[in-house]
């Protein structure tokens, strides 16, 4: 069965190199690999859930600038569509420069966000959520994203966050939201530490959450059940995106699986993502 989703967020262009290390001040590297590809959590998020067979639909601000005719085309070989709500907007897309260093397959990231590009919710499409199954919200869009939360919970779409980072504004969302999957480095206000985090979410009245801590394993709170899922022993050569692929690859599996069994096998996809350079070739092996 073919699902569709929408995810609203961040579409970005991803320059990334394989180095032996990051740049020390004042040094030049030659890096021994490079790719480019369009990224940002929703977008990424998007490609992995219909690389696994399902129609994806990113909405972002994206604009005409000459730039993004390198994300168009990358996402369009990924059949992922997109709604621009600033289609006329001139301006570069936001450009992320990526070091991934070799030995480790750690990364570092230089970017700029989507605060300089917040779509006007006046942009959102009339029926946009129309034979849509699933809506991840990666918080580079808050007021879109709270307008299509809202109108998700009417229609009984459950809503995924990608909780990342915390950035104001979700608070207003996570009333709406179905799933919290969060990285460690979620701290929402006066949060310390994880207790915290789920207490905090779980006062929105939040059925599923999760935090998952790269190669130890996930913890999760579901409907008054406390547990763990364990993540794959991997060499990784790449961590870039590993969040992004887990989070397209959760919507697909929580369509036709229970949350445990969803956060395991979204493990398994982001876990074999890090084998590889980019975060794109995997889909390729």
């Amino acid at each position: 069965m073919t699902n569709s989703a929408l995810f609203v967020g961040l579409v970005t262009l991803d320059l990334i190199y394989l180095a032996d290390s990051p740049p020390q001040n004042n040094q030049k590297l030659v890096a021994t690999d490079y790719t480019v590809a369009a990224g940002g959590p929703a977008t990424n998020a998007a490609v992995t859930f219909s690389h696994l067979g399902n129609h994806a639909t990113v909405l972002t601000v994206l604009g005409s600038h000459p730039m993004t005719q390198l994300i168009l085309s990358d996402l369009a070989n990924y059949q992922v569509a997109i709604i621009d709500l600033e289609s006329s907007q001139d301006t570069p897309p936001p450009v992320s420069s990526i070091i991934v260093t070799q030995s480790t397959g750690e990364r570092a990231v230089i970017s700029i966000n989507a605060v300089k590009n917040q779509g006007n919710i006046t942009s959102i499409p009339a029926n946009i959520l129309q034979n849509t199954d699933i809506i991840l919200i990666d918080g580079h869009q808050m007021a879109v994203s709270k307008i299509i939360a809202e109108t998700a919970k009417i229609q009984n779409i459950p809503v995924v966050i990608d909780g990342g980072s915390w950035k104001p504004g979700f608070e207003e969302i996570l009333p709406f939201v179905d799933y919290a999957i969060c990285s460690a480095n979620f701290y929402p206000p006066n949060c310390q530490n994880q207790e915290d985090v789920f207490t905090y979410l779980q006062g929105f009245h939040i059925p599923h959450i999760a935090i998952t801590q790269g190669e130890k394993p996930i913890q999760y709170r579901s409907c008054g059940n406390i547990g763990i899922v364990n993540v794959p022993k991997i060499q990784p050569v790449d961590t870039l995106g590993a969040g992004d692929v887990f989070h397209g690859s959760f919507c697909h599996y929580i369509l036709q699986s229970s949350f445990q069994q969803s956060l395991e096998l979204a493990s398994n996809i982001a876990s074999g993502s890090c084998k590889y350079f980019g975060t794109r070739r995997w889909m390729e092996n």
